[in-house]
């Protein structure tokens, strides 16, 4: 149903234990063989995530617990979610993406931020003392969470700056902001400190629910954000989003194909021609470029972008879902 070469992301819960409890400070590279195995069959590169969250001790703080055996557990997690990553990196012979969020935070008014900022930093500078050649580290903010309204400690300052400091990719999640902040400000002024980005591609409704994507402005601006900084080649572009309300597979393959046709805009948008008018202080011919392109015939490209790739055309993705919705999910 998708048109293009694609990667997939996997959170650490996915791994395949049968039978066996395996705790989340035992995990290792076994435990994902069926998907590696997969990788390689399907040429499709797998990236990876730490899991800090649904565990009996997640609470409100992981990474920046007190506690020194709960902040002790998630180490060695993330410890060993680097290690997993770096075997898939090998696997697939091109380094595996991982990323490490966690949800700490505080429902209430919080009168110590600077400790657990404190604890969260060296933790993490634990975590990533190891040095791996096959895998690239992520470290994601966030502004707020639900139950977690007052007080978050990885912060976007608090990660970005910590991804200046030791050269780690920052992670642009588009839920994870205030609703009135630009996802798509934020590229031009992090790549000037930071090696690369990683984007987590949501559409959030008043708090990061994660609806699935669409073609909107913020997205488009996203995307045309990283063309016009010709920085395609140090952006990866993942897409985060779930939709339980609707069918499963129609909400992937909508959310993917919305942000493919975003993308394909940005990168037929005229801008050579835009920065010369810019540059020369030709305010009204930008402006009138801009517009012009709005009406410009990209869905021709996409279309034969679609047929190149032998997927649906338009929504004729619509019936062959529904024909698989009855003949396969419905039993299941």
């Amino acid at each position: 149903m998708i048109p293009g070469h694609h990667r997939l992301n996997l959170h650490e819960i996915y791994g395949e234990f049968g039978t066996k409890k395996v705790d989340r400070d035992q995990v290792g590279p076994e435990h994902f063989e069926g998907w590696m195995q997969w990788s390689r069959e399907q040429h499709m590169p797998l990236d990876f995530n730490t899991t800090s969250f649904s565990h009996p001790k997640s609470g409100d703080l992981s990474l920046s617990n007190p506690d020194k055996g709960i902040r002790d557990f998630w180490i060695e997690h993330s410890k060993r979610c680097r290690n997993i990553a770096n075997e898939m990196g090998h696997n697939q012979n091109d380094p595996c993406i991982m990323n490490l969020w966690v949800h700490d935070g505080s429902k209430d008014i919080t009168v110590n931020r600077y400790k657990y900022r404190e604890l969260f930093r060296s933790s993490l500078d634990e975590i990533f003392a190891t040095k791996y050649d096959m895998m690239k580290d992520c470290l994601e903010s966030k502004t707020f969470g639900i139950g977690l309204e007052s007080y978050t400690v990885g912060s976007l300052e608090f990660c970005v700056g910590y991804c200046a400091q030791h050269g780690k990719i920052y992670t642009i999640d588009t839920g994870h902001y205030h609703p009135t902040e630009s996802a798509a400000d934020k590229v031009s002024s992090v790549l000037l400190f930071v090696p690369e980005l990683m984007l987590h591609v949501s559409r959030p409704v008043r708090w990061d629910s994660d609806h699935v994507v669409i073609m909107n402005d913020d997205i488009m601006d996203l995307c045309k954000e990283i063309i016009r900084a010709d920085a395609l080649d140090r952006v990866h572009f993942g897409l985060d989003y779930f939709d339980a309300s609707i069918n499963r597979i129609g909400a992937y393959v909508i959310g993917a194909r919305s942000a493919q046709k975003c993308m394909l805009q940005a990168l037929l948008e005229p801008v050579a021609r835009l920065r010369e008018y810019e540059e020369s202080g030709r305010g009204f011919q930008r402006l009138a470029l801009l517009e012009e392109e709005k009406t410009l015939p990209w869905s021709a490209v996409w279309d034969m972008f679609c047929l190149r790739n032998e997927v649906p055309v338009g929504e004729d993705f619509i019936p062959e879902i529904e024909k698989y919705e009855r003949e396969v999910t419905s039993r299941r």
